[in-house]
C-alpha cells in the first residue's frame, strides 16, 4: 500500500508541475519551447532522459557477465558529447531548426528528408517501447498484482499519465519535469547505495576499497579483439551512439534548441556529457555491492543480469524503504524517457511528414496516435523474451539508427547530391546486409560483431549515396 500511495503522490506532482508551467502553451511552446529554456535545467533534465529505466534496472546487472567494461563505453560517450557540442549543434542553430530532420530537406532533398525522419520514428517507437515494457512489469511486480491488475492495464494507465502531462506544453513542460524526474532518480539511486552499504556493515571507504578490490572492477579489455567488450570496440561505439542517439536523434536535440542561443546549447551539452560517466560508474558500483549482500544473505544470484537489483527489492530483503525508493527510481528515470520520446515523435511527424507545423488540433491529433502506437509496441514487446534488454536496445539502434548516421554524414562530408529515387532503398538494404554479413561471419570465423555494427551500417549507406550521387 506504501508503494501504491508513493506512485500516486509521485504521478500527482508531475501533472501538478506540468499544469503550471503549460499555461498559455500553443505548437512553439510544445515544439521549441518558446527557445527560452535555461541552460542548466536542459542539462539536469537530459540525464534523466538519456538514462531511463534499464539503467536503472540493468546497468548493475551488467558486472555479473561483463565486469565495468560499460565504462569503456561510457568514454567514448564523452567524446560523442564533445562532437554533438562543436559539430552538430551548430549546424542546427545556424539553420534555426525545429526539427533536425530538416537538414536533410535542404542538403539532401525531400525524399532524403522524408527518409531520415521515418527512419527515426521508426526506430524510437521501438527503442522508447521495449525500454517502457520493462518498466511496466516492475509497476506491475510493485503494487498491480495486489490489485489483480494486468500488465495491459499497467500499460495503458502508465501510458496514458504521460499523454496527460505532455498533451499541452509538449517540450516546454518536459524541461521542467524531466529535471523533476532526474533529481528523483539520483536521490533513489544515492539512498539505495547508502542501503546497501549499511546492510554490508562496512563505511563508505570500505564500501569503495570492495568495489575496486573486486575482481568484477575491471574497466579495460586490450587482449580480445573478438570479444564484445574489447576497448575499441566499445570506445567507438561509445562515440558514434552519441553521435546517433543525442546528435541526430530528435527526442535529444529538441531540448537542446529550446535554449536562447547556441552558446548555451553547447554548455547545457559539455555539462550533461560530464554527468554521464559518475553516474554510471554509481551504477556499477552499485551492482559490486549488490554481488556482495547477495553472498552475505546466502541468496543464490540471479540468471538474468536485468534480476540483480530488481530481485533483491522486489523480495523485500532489503526492506519496504527500498522498495519504494526503487519504484520511483525506475519510474522517474522510465517516465523522463518516455515523454520526451513521445514529444519528439509528433513533432517529428507533424513537421517532417505532414509539413504542419502550425495546426494545433492537428499536433493533438497526431499526439493522441503516438499515444496508440505506443501502447500496442509496448505490448508487442512483452511477448518477447531477450535476454537483457540493455544489450536490446543498442542492438536496435545500430541497426535502425545506422541509415540515420550515413544521411548525415554524406550531407556534412561531401558535396554531392544523391538520386534521390534510391535513398529509401539503400536506406532500407543496409541494415539487412549488415544483419547477414554479422551473421554469416559468425559462421565462418566465429568473429561477434559488437555495437560497431552501427558504423558498418553508416558506411553502407554512405557508400550507396556516394554510387547514386552526381556533384
Amino acid at each position: 500500500m506504501l508503494v501504491f500511495v508513493t506512485v500516486i503522490l509521485y504521478f500527482s506532482a508531475l501533472l501538478l508541475l506540468s499544469r503550471l508551467v503549460a499555461k498559455g502553451g500553443g505548437n512553439d511552446a510544445f515544439f521549441a519551447g518558446n527557445r527560452h529554456s535555461p541552460w542548466m535545467l536542459v542539462a539536469f533534465g537530459m540525464v534523466g532522459a538519456s538514462i531511463s529505466g534499464l539503467t536503472f534496472i540493468g546497468v548493475p546487472g551488467w558486472v555479473m557477465s561483463t565486469d565495468m567494461t560499460y565504462l569503456q563505453m561510457c568514454m567514448g560517450f564523452v567524446v560523442g558529447y564533445l562532437i554533438v557540442a562543436f559539430v552538430l549543434l551548430p549546424l542546427y542553430y545556424r539553420q534555426r531548426l525545429t526539427s533536425i530532420y530538416a537538414y536533410l530537406n535542404s542538403r539532401l532533398g525531400n525524399v532524403s528528408y522524408k527518409t531520415g525522419a521515418s527512419f527515426f520514428i521508426f526506430s524510437k517507437l521501438l527503442g522508447t517501447a521495449a525500454k517502457f515494457y520493462i518498466v511496466c512489469r516492475i509497476l506491475q511486480a510493485c503494487f498491480a498484482d495486489t490489485f489483480s491488475l494486468p500488465y495491459v492495464v499497467v500499460v495503458l494507465l502508465a501510458s496514458l499519465l504521460i499523454w496527460l502531462y505532455t498533451r499541452r506544453g509538449g517540450i516546454r513542460t518536459l524541461v521542467w519535469t524531466d529535471s523533476f524526474q532526474t533529481l528523483c532518480l539520483l536521490i533513489a539511486l544515492i539512498l539505495i547505495l547508502l542501503k546497501v552499504v549499511e546492510m554490508l556493515d562496512m563505511s563508505f571507504s570500505d564500501a569503495m576499497a570492495a568495489v575496486l578490490n573486486s575482481p568484477h572492477s575491471r574497466i579495460f579489455e586490450f587482449s580480445d579483439i573478438v570479444s564484445k567488450q574489447n576497448f575499441w570496440k566499445q570506445f567507438l561505439s561509445g562515440v558514434f551512439v552519441v553521435i546517433v542517439m543525442t546528435g541526430l536523434d530528435q527526442e535529444m536535440m529538441q531540448k537542446n534548441l529550446t535554449c536562447k542561443d547556441l552558446r548555451s546549447a553547447q554548455k547545457d551539452m559539455c555539462l550533461y556529457g560530464v554527468f554521464f560517466l559518475p553516474i554510471n560508474f554509481l551504477f556499477l558500483s552499485l551492482g559490486i555491492l549488490l554481488m556482495f549482500l547477495y553472498q552475505k544473505l546466502g541468496m543464490p544470484l540471479p540468471a538474468d543480469g536485468d534480476s540483480l537489483l530488481s530481485g533483491i527489492v522486489l523480495d523485500g530483503a532489503m526492506g519496504t524503504a527500498c522498495v519504494v525508493l526503487f519504484t520511483i527510481g525506475v519510474i522517474a528515470s522510465a517516465f523522463s524517457s518516455a515523454d520526451s520520446a513521445m514529444t519528439a515523435l509528433t513533432t517529428s511527424f507533424c513537421i517532417d511528414i505532414l509539413g504542419d507545423e502550425q495546426n494545433e488540433k492537428t499536433r493533438k491529433q497526431v499526439h493522441l496516435s503516438m499515444f496508440v502506437a505506443f501502447v500496442i509496441i509496448t505490448l508487442a514487446f512483452n511477448a518477447i523474451d531477450s535476454g537483457s534488454v540493455m544489450d536490446l536496445i543498442y542492438t536496435l539502434v545500430s541497426y535502425t539508427y545506422g541509415p540515420l548516421l550515413g544521411l548525415f554524414a554524406f550531407g556534412m562530408l561531401t558535396k554531392r547530391k544523391p538520386k534521390e529515387f534510391f535513398v529509401p532503398y539503400i536506406a532500407i538494404a543496409s541494415p539487412f546486409i549488415c544483419y547477414m554479413v554479422d551473421y554469416v561471419v559468425g559462421l565462418l570465423c566465429g568473429y561477434e560483431f559488437g555495437y560497431e555494427i552501427l558504423l558498418f551500417n553508416g558506411l553502407l549507406t554512405f557508400v550507396g549515396l556516394m554510387i547514386v550521387s552526381r556533384r
